[in-house]
């Protein structure tokens, strides 16, 4: 099916927004400020990502499906390059927050929401590759997730519980032989319909943060009931509400057994709000492409309209806004992905350092989701009804953008970690 109902953008500026000169647009925009291998590795995903729109003839229109992309995008290693997952033989190269930032860059630029459907998978993914223990059950689940043989989700959030995650009403009640029973109802987990693994969190006692327990679920397992939850703000992707009865988790499938769920749901925070940050910088960047392209060849009285100061000056600011917090961005992730060789790893980077290091994150997941919200709606706004027709990704960056500071944890709860972060910088003075 045609990307739009209706044209509403000439054929010349259409074809000049296509995905080749929006990345053309991007690298040289970030190529001062980023290492030729980072270049490298952004240029052979947009290279993918290119090729892949044309031999797939994908328009990126309404009823087309991206979870029927996952594989495809799997094979490649570019559902995650967070870790090099040495433990599946897989070796990625390059790997960590860097690369991270670089694989975001090239897919948010194809398609947001596929990024954002991989960003859910990613959730699942690392609690996979930091408890699999060598247990042949977890590696395989971790194998399909991280290569694209299924889309993986997270189920932390209930009907009663969303920001409070700590004091959970789903239960898991452990049995003689090392099994649990999980009871409780779950929503709002991205990718949920769609995927054969979560990773889920439960209590032994309902309230009671210091009981908490974490599993692999298998969803074709009995006791497994989900239904889509429709978010018309992203419509292509499928989150689930859940209702998890009398559902018998294995032994060899907990992850972290009564009293670890709690460690287990906080140790990845910082990666993970980085990831998220990172998705918003990439909408901001593609946003941005599509304004300037159009500003430079939409007439209004016989000129360009980034001539007029309303339009130019505008975009320059947002274009500053964005080049700079990019810039922060991407410092962060150098300077973690060199703790992490550092100390030997991501997991053994000490608990102190890991501690100072989450409200940045929070810093920048607040930061970069308001600035997302910011750039999108203002170049959908300068871009007149082109920017909200279908006839491009602008109204896909848009309506992202609007649930980007609830995605991850809310703009309330980030600012709320902020403000105890700067009361125990006083209690040291």
């Amino acid at each position: 099916m045609a990307k739009f109902i209706t044209q509403a953008i000439n054929d010349e500026i259409l074809e000049k927004l296509n995905l080749e000169n929006r990345y053309n647009f991007l690298n040289t925009c970030i190529k001062p400020i980023i290492s030729s291998d980072d270049m490298n590795f952004l240029k052979q995903v947009e290279d993918f990502c290119l090729n892949y729109e044309k031999t797939k003839n994908i328009t990126h229109g309404p009823d087309e499906d991206i979870y029927d992309w996952v594989s495809d995008f799997g094979k490649e290693g570019y559902i995650s390059r967070a870790h090099k997952f040495g433990m599946l033989d897989l070796n990625y190269n390059p790997h960590g927050l860097t690369a991270e930032l670089m694989r975001a860059l090239g897919l948010c630029f194809f398609d947001p929401q596929l990024l954002m459907m991989f960003g859910a998978t990613i959730l699942a993914i690392n609690p996979l590759e930091a408890h699999h223990d060598n247990v042949p059950v977890r590696l395989g689940a971790l194998r399909d997730v991280v290569t694209g043989n299924s889309p993986g989700c997270i189920l932390i959030t209930e009907p009663e519980r969303g920001s409070d995650a700590t004091h959970q009403l789903t239960t898991c009640e452990e049995q003689p032989d090392g099994s649990f029973l999980l009871n409780g109802d779950k929503i709002f987990n991205t990718n949920a319909p769609k995927s054969k693994w979560a990773v889920a969190y439960a209590t032994a006692e309902k309230n009671v943060g210091s009981k908490m327990a974490q599993f692999l679920i298998d969803t074709s397992w009995d006791g497994w009931n989900c239904e889509r939850v429709y978010i018309p703000w992203a419509p292509k992707l499928y989150l689930g509400s859940e209702k998890l009865d009398n559902l018998r988790v294995p032994k060899e499938y907990v992850l972290g057994g009564i009293g670890k769920g709690r460690d287990h749901l906080f140790e990845g925070l910082v990666v993970e709000r980085i990831m998220i940050a990172t998705q918003n910088i990439c909408e901001c960047f593609n946003s941005l492409a599509h304004l300037t392209i159009y500003s430079n060849m939409r007439k209004q009285f016989d000129k360009p309209i980034i001539q007029f100061q309303g339009v130019g000056l505008s975009l320059a600011e947002l274009y500053a806004r964005a080049q700079t917090l990019f810039y922060g961005l991407l410092k962060f992730c150098k300077d973690y992905d060199a703790l992490a060789e550092k100390h030997g790893g991501e997991h053994s980077i000490p608990s102190g350092i890991s501690r100072t290091l989450v409200p940045i994150a929070s810093c920048f997941k607040y930061t970069c989701a308001d600035l997302s919200k910011t750039i999108c709606y203002e170049a959908a706004n300068l871009m007149g009804g082109a920017g909200l027709s279908d006839n491009t990704l602008m109204h896909d960056l848009l309506n992202i953008s609007r649930i980007q500071e609830i995605v991850g944890g809310s703009r309330q709860i980030q600012l709320y970690i902020i403000a105890n972060a700067l009361s125990s910088i006083f209690k040291t003075l």
